[in-house]
């Protein structure tokens, strides 16, 4: 059974504004995204974290919008990993594979998680990845460029990731254990040395983080449709 933690617990501070409020073909982000999963066969529950103060405005968005699977809403914590540790303890017992995606990332397909998910029953672990094709380079706190960093076999993280639940657990009880931050799931199983597969993504998958970033995401629909 495939569980789906949406992460929709962020600030915003970059935005201004709440992104995940904000109208993508007259319907806000946050329903775009939990809309993918909604349609996506092999997801079964949907657990959405969010911040304390916006718990019930989004609960109400899922009733309006009539998302049959979202099990839960609940509060996020203070970093990204918080939220989905309090993601973790609000699924169902039959859950066997767990999904972490960002709400921002509205641009999601079914059929990109399903590639995702089938890659992770395979080999345990999986996620989205966009290849780097521009020149890398690193600098200085003045911002002259110290050197370069090679592209080649360098990817750009994405979700959804997904995992086997017992790996994840594993990789988040470590964490706490530790008292560490990491800022995806990617980076957690990785302490633990076993193998996560990506999967190189060509497609549209931005996640809404400038107000550019929302003219890009209707460009990309309006061509979808």
């Amino acid at each position: 059974m495939l569980s789906a933690i949406i992460v929709a617990a962020g600030s915003s501070q970059r935005m201004g504004f709440d992104k995940l409020l904000a109208l993508l073909a007259d319907k806000p982000v946050l329903a775009h995204t939990i809309d993918a999963f909604e349609r996506t066969a092999s997801v079964q529950e949907i657990i959405l974290v969010a911040r304390a103060e916006r718990v019930k405005e989004f609960e109400e968005l899922v009733r309006q919008n009539g998302f049959q699977k979202v099990r839960h809403v609940v509060p996020g914590g203070e970093q990204r990993h918080d939220s989905v540790s309090a993601g973790l303890k609000r699924l169902s017992q039959d859950a066997t594979y767990v999904a972490v995606h960002d709400a921002a990332r509205p641009l999601v397909t079914p059929e990109q998680i399903e590639r995702v998910f089938e890659l992770a029953r395979a080999h345990g672990g999986a996620a989205l990845a966009e290849p780097i094709t521009n020149t890398l380079k690193r600098a200085d706190q003045e911002g002259v460029v110290t050197g370069g960093v090679p592209r080649e076999n360098v990817y750009g993280m994405q979700t959804p990731q997904i995992f086997a639940r017992d790996l994840l657990d594993q990789a988040y009880a470590a964490i706490a254990a530790e008292n560490r931050s990491v800022t995806d799931e990617v980076s957690a199983v990785e302490r633990l040395g076993a193998k996560v597969v990506l999967l190189p993504n060509d497609e549209w998958n931005v996640k809404i983080t400038y107000p550019r970033d929302l003219l890009l995401a209707q460009a990309v629909l309006a061509r979808r449709s």
